[in-house]
C-alpha cells in the first residue's frame, strides 16, 4: 500500500489514478500516524511553499514525514514535494523540511521568449544512476509546471537535470528519498514506468 500525503497541495488524484492504472493499492490521507507507519510514501503537490509547510505542521505531517524518512521508508517527492524536502525556499522566504540541504530559488530567465512558470514537456539528462531512473534514455521528455526549482547544496544529491534558459536539477535524492521536479503521473508511459520503479525500489541509496 502506498500512502499519498494530503496537505491541500493539489494533484493528489492524478497520482492515485496513475497508481490505480498500474494496479498498485494506494490511499490519500492527511493522518500523520498513517504517514508515519506507511510502507511507501508519495509526497506530491502543486502550490505555495510557505502555505504548504504551514499546513504540514498544523496536521503534524512534517513530523510524520521526518519519522518515515528516518526509518528508511521509501519516499517519492513530486513537484512541490520535491522542493519542500530541501531546507529553504525563496517562495515566502520559508524554512522547509531539510531532508536535503539546499534552496529553492525562482527562475530568473535571460531569454525573453521564455516564460515563468516553466510549463510543458522538456527533456531531462540523467547525471547519476538511480533505480527509479533506470529506464530513462537521453532525450526522454517529462511534464513540468513550476516557477521555483530545487537547488541542493551538494552536487551528489542531483540525479537528473533539465535545460530551461539554464541548467537546473530535475531529480534529486538522498538515502531513501527521491524527488522529481517534473510530474511522472502526467508524463505518459515513461512517467508510469518511473512510478512502477518506485513501487519496486527498496529505498537503498544509489
Amino acid at each position: 500500500m502506498i500512502t499519498i500525503v494530503d496537505y491541500d497541495a493539489g494533484n493528489l488524484t492524478s497520482v492515485k489514478r496513475a497508481l490505480d492504472f498500474l494496479g498498485v493499492p494506494s490511499v490519500i490521507t492527511a493522518d500523520s500516524d498513517t504517514v508515519c507507519d506507511a510502507e511507501r510514501v508519495i509526497f506530491p503537490g502543486v502550490g505555495h511553499a510557505r502555505t504548504s509547510i504551514e499546513i504540514l505542521k498544523k496536521r503534524g505531517l512534517d513530523a510524520a514525514l521526518k519519522d518515515a524518512f528516518g526509518k528508511g521508508t521509501p519516499i517519492l517527492g513530486i513537484c512541490l514535494g520535491c522542493q519542500i524536502v530541501l531546507s529553504h525556499s525563496d517562495e515566502g522566504n520559508t524554512d522547509l523540511l531539510g531532508f536535503i540541504q539546499g534552496n529553492c530559488p525562482r527562475f530568473a530567465l535571460s531569454d525573453p521568449s521564455l516564460k515563468v512558470p516553466h510549463m510543458g514537456w522538456n527533456a531531462i539528462t540523467v547525471t547519476k544512476k538511480h533505480f527509479i531512473l533506470k529506464n530513462v534514455q537521453p532525450g526522454d521528455e517529462f511534464y513540468f509546471v513550476h516557477s521555483y526549482y530545487p537547488r541542493p547544496s551538494r552536487e551528489e544529491n542531483v540525479f537528473a537535470t533539465c535545460e530551461y534558459d539554464m541548467t537546473f536539477p530535475a531529480a534529486i535524492g538522498y538515502r531513501n528519498l527521491f524527488a522529481t521536479q517534473f510530474h511522472p503521473e502526467k508524463s505518459g508511459q515513461l512517467g508510469l514506468t518511473m512510478l512502477k520503479n518506485f513501487c519496486e525500489w527498496d529505498g537503498a541509496p544509489c
